[in-house]
């Protein structure tokens, strides 16, 4: 069948500015997606994406939008506060949804977006591109083979020495539900959560800390003149999880933190054998020695690649029923442990997550 005779996915955006612009370079790149609309309350944003995109159908609303347009599917591309609404309105129309992490707010919204994808028989997939990573699944089929054994402990580190976002909404608490650990640190608690096979977590422990970002900044940074007085978010989280298995997972994330420099990894250790994700390591014990193993050829790794292989899945698995690497479930799950991160750390004692 020739391209032009395939069917297509007509896809929707709500939320037109920052990430929608990856989302809609990589959709443009699918010869069996079609842009047909989007929506954002910015009419800059609309206008500029209009543009580069060709995307005609432009809404301040996007309750209006889905109501005339009617989308197979929608990516929700907003900040964190706007995610449940958009996405339950988008599934009450009939759409398929794909969500830029974190699922939402807190886990009660995540909840409400579930139950109304199922309700509605729709797909509803969270947007995690670190576990579609080459490194990411180099680790996970060494895990799912056995040979690393049963997975003890895991430790997850987004840390920036001095990078809290100067646009958007990132410190405003009231908007994003967190700051550092629902924006950076859930991209690699979540590769790690997938790599151990996404176990029920059951408690957590944790603190916040900020002390930086609420007052104004004279050291130089990549990114000055934040909104500081309007900063309500930590600088700093690290937390504890707990799950059914007996595993641990250690976080630490910051946007500052006075380390030596950015730090954007997660280790593993095993009873059979352990992990590192950059520099890739798996160690084992082998004929008696302890052996290092790392890969002598991956397929490209970068933020590029593995956002457009999360885009693909989901094409895939809304046209063609493919499984998605990225179940809303996974999303929920992830939430809960922020949720029980920042709970604990407000009541200063562990708490258990349902």
């Amino acid at each position: 069948m020739a391209a032009s005779e395939r069917r297509k996915l007509r896809i929707a955006f709500i939320g037109a500015g920052g990430i929608a612009g990856t989302h809609m370079r990589c959709f443009s790149e699918m010869d069996d997606v079609e842009m047909v609309a989007m929506a954002d309350i910015s009419e800059a944003a609309l206008e500029g994406r209009s543009k580069e995109y060709g995307i005609a159908n432009c809404f301040a609303d996007y309750e209006t939008m889905l109501g005339k347009v009617r989308p197979d599917a929608v990516s929700v591309c907003t900040p964190n506060g706007i995610h449940a609404p958009a996405a339950i309105a988008a599934l009450d129309a009939g759409a398929h949804v794909i969500v830029e992490k974190p699922l939402a707010m807190n886990a009660r919204e995540g909840k409400a977006m579930l139950d109304a994808a199922r309700n509605h028989g729709r797909k509803l997939v969270i947007g995690f591109q670190h576990r579609f990573d080459p490194k990411t699944q180099f680790i996970k089929k060494a895990v799912d083979s056995g040979r690393m054994g049963r997975i003890l402990f895991g430790r997850v580190q987004a840390l920036r020495r001095r990078g809290i976002p100067n646009w958007g909404v990132f410190g405003r608490k009231e908007l994003q539900g967190g700051g550092p650990l629902m924006d950076i640190g859930v991209h690699v608690l979540e590769a790690v959560h997938y790599i151990m096979g996404s176990p029920r977590p059951v408690a957590a422990s944790g603190n916040v800390f900020t002390y930086l970002g609420d007052r104004k900044s004279e050291t130089a940074c990549r990114w000055q003149n934040w909104d500081h007085e309007n900063y309500t978010v930590e600088d700093l989280a690290v937390g504890q999880i707990r799950f059914e298995d007996g595993a641990v997972i250690h976080v630490e994330s910051s946007f500052a933190a006075h380390v030596p420099s950015d730090v954007w990894n997660f280790q593993l250790m095993g009873d059979k054998g352990g992990a590192t994700w950059d520099p890739l390591s798996i160690a084992r014990d082998d004929n008696g020695y302890m052996v290092n193993t790392e890969p002598g050829w991956l397929p490209k790794s970068d933020f590029g690649s593995a956002f457009g292989a999360k885009l693909r899945n989901f094409v895939d698995h809304v046209l063609y029923d493919e499984p998605t690497f990225a179940p809303a479930e996974h999303g929920l799950m992830v939430q809960k442990m922020m949720d029980a991160i920042y709970l604990s750390a407000e009541k200063g004692r562990e708490v258990e997550i349902e």
